[in-house]
């Protein structure tokens, strides 16, 4: 068998295509768009192995279409030039779908090589992407496609799949294939809505399965030997590692420790470790922040030692760090105040530094107006009410006391001093 089990089982209609019952169910989308005889320019946006490839090439079929295929990796503008000079042809009579996987990769020159065909129809453009679209295809081709996303295919779904794969490689190897019960749901599930990752450990499995009385039989230790390490889909430059990053983060702020454990163990899983300390990090300063300012310190502390530690036993401070940040009373009042100062600076809004508060430490200051400034310190509780803003923000307020007892106490504490000196 020269060909993979991932392409040997390939749909031939959608409804045999598994999962994706959001866009090719009955009455969603993309199956009314196809069943009413047209095809529209389309962008196939999603993980790997979840059937775009399969469903570009059924949807060409259905209209009678000649499907091309290029990938964004290794094509060049020649192969795009080669495919649009079929346009007018007899190869082209009926229409042509190019399939461009990953296109991504293409350059913006390539991208607009294929501009004037798809808007005059006559080549319709199924493009597939890993990465969120509206950050990596331009313009030009995003405005005239319509994006649909493809999700990961669920473990249930999964196990259709994983069936069938089963039952058709028995049939190529001429021995049938038994699994032990448990086998089936771990391999749909450990493979992460991976279609293909799930097929190729059904390949494997059967390959390695010891035959007995006529059957192959699959057991669930071999099954676990040779799955993947990892059920999730994690990559450090792509779309996931920054949906981990927002989930981890957005966890903590909404004080659910659970699930920030939970995206914890993804990233070190992924043998992330600096980019959980990086967030956390920030979460202490950006979400904890004066509620509890002496999470920041501990949290330094534990990244530290993280770093120091390494994997695996880097995972245990930073558990504890996580379990603190999620659990501490939260307060953004820092973040927003600079914000709030940043905004009138990058408006315009500066002014000049009040001449009381101007360097004195040359000759020469008092003749230029220098000087006035009194010291604090000099004062009853170490205040004396000034004017330190310019003179254009001197009643801008950035600061709002956050609602949390450390910040309430200050506020009260300041509260008292400063109205006793009106």
């Amino acid at each position: 068998m020269a060909a993979p089990l991932a392409d040997l089982i390939r749909p031939d209609t959608l409804d045999d295509v598994v999962g994706q019952a959001h866009l090719l169910g009955a009455g969603k989308p993309l199956r009314r768009i196809v069943e009413s005889g047209h095809l529209p320019n389309l962008i196939f946006y999603g993980p790997s192995g979840v059937g775009k490839t399969t469903v570009a090439r059924i949807l060409a079929d259905m209209q009678g279409k000649r499907l091309h295929r290029l990938n964004g990796t290794t094509a060049s503008t020649e192969d795009i030039k080669r495919i649009t000079a079929e346009t007018g042809t007899i190869a082209g009579i009926g229409g042509i779908v190019l399939y461009l996987d990953e296109i991504q990769y293409l350059n913006k020159k390539q991208q607009q090589t294929l501009l004037s065909y798809i808007e005059t129809g006559e080549i319709t453009l199924i493009a597939s992407t890993t990465e969120n679209p509206y950050f990596t295809i331009y313009n030009a081709i995003l405005s005239r496609c319509t994006v649909f996303e493809f999700l990961p295919i669920p473990p249930k779904e999964a196990e259709r799949a994983v069936k069938r794969g089963f039952a058709l490689y028995g049939e190529q190897l001429g021995t049938p294939i038994e699994t032990e019960p448990e086998v089936i749901p771990y391999i749909a599930r450990v493979c992460g809505g991976d279609i293909r990752k799930c097929l190729n450990t059904v390949e494997l499995a059967s390959l390695a399965a010891d035959t007995e009385n006529g059957k192959r039989l699959v057991t669930l230790s071999l099954a676990e030997a040779l799955s993947q390490k990892s059920a999730m889909r994690y990559d450090r430059d792509g779309d996931m590692h920054y949906d981990i990053l927002s989930a981890f983060q957005k966890s903590i702020r909404g004080s659910d420790e659970n699930a920030a454990l939970h995206y914890l163990a993804r990233l070190l899983e992924a043998n992330d470790l600096l980019s959980a300390c990086r967030r956390l990090l920030v979460i202490a300063a950006e979400d904890i922040g004066l509620a509890y300012p002496q999470a920041f310190p501990i949290v330094k502390a534990c990244t530290d030692a993280a770093v120091q530690l390494g994997l695996p036993e880097a995972r245990i401070p930073l558990a504890e760090a996580v379990i603190l940040l999620a659990t501490a009373p939260k307060s953004n009042s820092a973040i927003c105040a600079i914000d709030a100062a940043l905004s009138d600076i990058k408006a315009g809004k500066g002014g000049e530094v009040p001449s009381h508060l101007q360097d004195t430490h040359y000759a020469g200051a008092e003749k230029l107006g220098r000087g006035g400034y009194q010291y604090p310190h000099n004062f009853p509780h170490h205040y004396l009410k000034q004017q330190y803003l310019p003179d254009t923000l001197q009643n801008a307020v950035y600061y709002e006391y956050g609602d949390n007892k450390t910040e309430q106490a200050a506020k009260a504490y300041w509260e008292k001093i400063k109205n006793s000196q009106k």
